[in-house]
């Protein structure tokens, strides 16, 4: 059983890329994030694609910045769109989807940005994360589960290419890591950084300055999966392919493999970055995770770039090579 979460950054933008992607991943079941259509839109431009390949889908949109989906070839049984108890901002957004798939209860999140410390949508952040810790914790004793999706929080300064250039940013700050520390006191296991703790592993990276070949990236995409499913991971990894050549996202999939992984246990990024696409984080791999004040806040300069989506148009954004 495969499974893949993905932030996908239009999904009409990319249609052909996704496309593409599935044929070639041959993923059972994928969440994405960001498809930025309401439903009757995804339906217009995805069914015949989805149908042709097997895929059921569930689909919760407002045809704006956010939306998500699940899409599954191992059954998509009660479905529920949206967060039980969630805020809104001002009113609820279309930020979670969950179906029963394959006998695992899976969600697919979009957790708000956050924008800035001092910003009301970083308290409307940790206040949709409070709601997705209630629906999880009523979840989790009763059945397997995966939350997965774009949590937009690196978990630790490991996380980062450089904590000091996150410095009074959102993502890395002591409450929004407090937040997933709660979804990960459930019992829920971060599954890439189980299967690989000591290594360099990012999920996203900025457009601009080149940080795609220069691995100058952040881990924000993430899959946690109760202890029973993360008993059966065999492989977990990145999928940097997918975040090369012309009109990318800017995220990457994150792959999981249940029971079986058919490429073997690869990863953690495939392909790896290059040698000259150097984090800047030292030869050791992982490098030093400072525990003092950069480690729980992130910069003003890149509170202006991480995710503002104000990069160059991804259609002319070329980053082969990396």
């Amino acid at each position: 059983m495969r499974i893949a979460t993905w932030n996908i950054n239009s999904a009409k933008a990319r249609q052909a890329r996704l496309i593409e992607w599935l044929d070639r991943a041959q993923p059972d079941v994928v969440c994405l994030q960001e498809t930025k259509l309401d439903d009757n839109a995804f339906a217009e431009n995805f069914d015949e694609d989805l149908f042709r390949r097997g895929y059921a889908y569930a689909h919760h949109g407002d045809g704006r910045w956010n939306g998500v989906a699940l899409l599954s070839r191992i059954g998509l049984d009660d479905v529920e769109r949206g967060l039980a108890g969630g805020p809104g901002f001002p009113d609820p957004e279309p930020r979670a989807v969950a179906a029963t798939c394959g006998g695992v209860r899976i969600w697919s999140l979009y957790v708000p940005n956050g924008r800035a410390p001092d910003d009301p949508h970083y308290a409307y952040k940790l206040e949709w994360l409070a709601a997705l810790r209630g629906v999880l914790a009523e979840s989790a004793p009763r059945q397997p589960i995966m939350a997965c999706g774009d949590f937009n929080i690196a978990p630790t300064d490991a996380d980062v290419w450089d904590p000091a250039d996150f410095v009074g940013a959102t993502h890395v700050t002591e409450p929004e890591r407090s937040a997933l520390g709660a979804l990960t006191d459930l019992g829920l296991v971060d599954v890439l950084r189980a299967r690989w703790p000591d290594d360099v592993v990012y999920t996203y990276w900025d457009y601009r300055a080149l940080c795609f070949p220069k691995n100058m990236g952040m881990r924000i995409d993430l899959t946690l999966a109760s202890a029973d499913v993360a008993g059966r991971v065999a492989a977990a990894w990145v999928d940097r392919a997918a975040r090369k050549g012309t009109g990318t996202s800017d995220h990457a999939p994150v792959v999981v493999d249940l029971d079986t992984a058919p490429d073997g246990d690869v990863g953690p990024m495939v392909p790896p970055p290059s040698s000259r696409g150097s984090s800047g984080r030292g030869s050791s791999g992982r490098g030093s995770s400072s525990q003092g004040s950069s480690n729980r806040s992130g910069s003003e300069r890149a509170a202006a770039t991480i995710r503002r989506k104000s990069a160059p148009s991804p259609a002319t954004t070329t980053e082969d090579g990396a």
